[in-house]
């Protein structure tokens, strides 16, 4: 009988490409903002999207976060991998092995506030049309983060929002 060695490759944060986390907030079934993150790459690697992709669900995976399945609620699982820092107007996203910065608008900032915590929504589905300094649209934006094909393609994380002490 033969085998085929099965071969796992060590997780390289540079197999993400260029990740993105964009802020906004929207109106929530109970009649007040919701703070979103939407955590994606820019599927620009040797491999490409398809790389970039199994790169996140790599990540994803192997710190017990389920893509395209429940919720993950950070507010009841104080040891989560991933944390949010919100501090003098800015939001960072930290994770195992790296972490992203955002500068979210004030209405942002204020639901986060208000709320105590931001929904996360990190997409293995690249999307290499919205680079860092370029305007989105909130068309364009609702089109992406709505589309089926990004929200089965995420883990959905409900990320409780930490301040520094001091």
């Amino acid at each position: 009988m033969t085998s085929t060695p099965s071969t796992t490759h060590p997780f390289r944060v540079t197999d993400l490409g260029t990740l993105v986390v964009m802020p906004w907030s929207g109106e929530a079934p109970d009649g007040s903002d919701m703070p979103y993150l939407l955590a994606y790459s820019l599927g620009d690697t040797e491999d490409g999207p398809e790389g970039t992709a199994a790169a996140v669900r790599r990540l994803l995976a192997d710190n017990g976060m389920p893509v395209g399945g429940d919720v993950v609620d950070g507010t009841e699982r104080p040891s989560l991998p991933f944390t949010l820092l919100v501090e003098s107007g800015a939001a960072v996203l930290n994770m195992p092995s790296l972490n992203a910065q955002c500068l979210p608008p004030p209405e942002w900032l204020a639901a986060v506030e208000q709320r105590g915590y931001a929904y996360l929504v990190f997409t293995a589905r690249a999307w290499p049309e919205a680079v860092p300094g370029r305007a989105v649209t909130p068309e364009a934006l609702a089109e992406f983060a709505g589309a089926e094909e990004t929200l089965t393609a995420a883990a959905h994380i409900v990320l409780p929002a930490r301040r520094l002490r001091g």
